[in-house]
């Protein structure tokens, strides 16, 4: 078996679960609100990871990828549609085979489905803390991102993507940490 499929794969499914679950507890009124992401209202965030969520699925069938232009609107129902397509689609284990286009071009399969995994993530998280709602990980799943986080950090805060790692103590939850990596905040509040 594909050792990136078998440990990349459950924890991209259990943080789309924690999405789709995310996503559709989000009223109208809250998609002008900030996020803990700083470039993005949570409309703005909902386009974002719904655009990257529907690109992955595309990466992992090694699809072409759509044109550069105006993305729709994503609703709530949409980004967990699209949730659901990308675990879906990384679930084959040939997904993390040999290389795929995604984002500004192509790249190793595998490292596709880590951005999907870390974007599912960190995103799930900051959609969750700016409407209120819960985004709870498993220990293992939790392990998995933050090794996926520290992977891509430091091309990550290169390309602005992350922000300076922020000081979280060594034994704050996983998932903590891997929130500090990437510049965010544990303890943010709206």
């Amino acid at each position: 078996m594909n050792t990136q499929h078998s440990t990349l794969h459950p924890a991209i499914r259990e943080c789309a679960d924690a999405v789709a679950a995310t996503v559709s507890g989000i009223r109208t009124e809250q998609l002008g609100d900030r996020t803990p992401c700083e470039k993005f209202t949570v409309a703005e965030l909902l386009d974002h990871l719904g655009g990257t969520l529907s690109s992955s699925a595309r990466a992992a069938r090694k699809e072409p990828q759509l044109g550069e232009g105006d993305a729709p609107a994503m609703s709530s129902a949409v980004v967990a549609e699209s949730a659901e397509r990308a675990a879906a689609a990384w679930g084959d284990p040939a997904a993390y085979e040999g290389t795929t286009e995604f984002g500004p071009g192509e790249m190793p399969a595998a490292l596709a489905a880590t951005i999907t995994l870390e974007e599912l993530a960190l995103h799930g998280w900051d959609l969750a803390r700016a409407t209120g709602r819960p985004f709870g990980l498993s220990e293992e799943a939790a392990q998995v991102v933050l090794g996926a986080v520290e992977q891509i950090a430091e091309q990550a805060r290169a390309t602005g993507g992350y922000g300076p790692p922020m000081p979280v103590s060594a034994d704050a939850p996983v998932f903590h940490r891997a929130l500090g990596v990437s510049g965010r905040n544990p303890a943010w509040d709206a």
